[in-house]
């Protein structure tokens, strides 16, 4: 399973969980640490400044006490999700789709070679990628709004 957080110039951090870990709440938080971490030594203007807007969905590892409390304690604004709506994922519409594309075809042989991959497909898209999967945000927000919560088709 690949966890990854990404923002308007590129990857921050992923994780590739090993074979059969599902993710859960101290899982979740372990990797909000991590990715805390990973802010401070590639954005460290964000991380030394209240600035942070962190967007995920609202499964049930994310919206737990102790996955709140983290959040809390890291002093990041969470941008509230409605239920139900992939659509406004921009990993989901945007980054998965595209790595998708990449891994069709692919077989790997161990965990290493998947990593391996995921780190050449991050690093072949330039900051514009990152952007557009980003900045369509606002765009895909006001789209669900107008079709009164329901999916959009594309």
């Amino acid at each position: 399973m690949l966890s990854v957080w990404w923002d308007y110039k590129g990857i921050l951090y992923f994780e590739l969980l090993p074979q059969n870990q599902t993710i859960n709440s101290n899982v979740y938080v372990q990797q909000l640490a991590k990715l805390s971490d990973a802010i401070q030594e590639k954005r460290p203007v964000l991380s030394n400044r209240k600035g942070i807007v962190f967007h995920h969905d609202n499964a049930k590892p994310h919206t737990s006490l102790i996955t709140r409390q983290k959040l809390l304690e890291l002093g990041w604004d969470v941008l509230s999700h409605p239920p139900y709506s992939t659509d406004l994922e921009p990993s989901d519409y945007h980054l998965f789709r595209s790595m998708q594309n990449s891994l069709n075809g692919k077989i790997f042989n161990n965990a290493d070679d998947v990593r391996s991959h995921l780190i050449q497909f991050f690093d072949s898209k330039d900051q514009k990628f990152y952007e557009r999967g980003i900045l369509i945000l606002p765009e895909r927000w006001q789209n669900v709004i107008d079709k009164n919560g329901q999916y959009l088709i594309e």
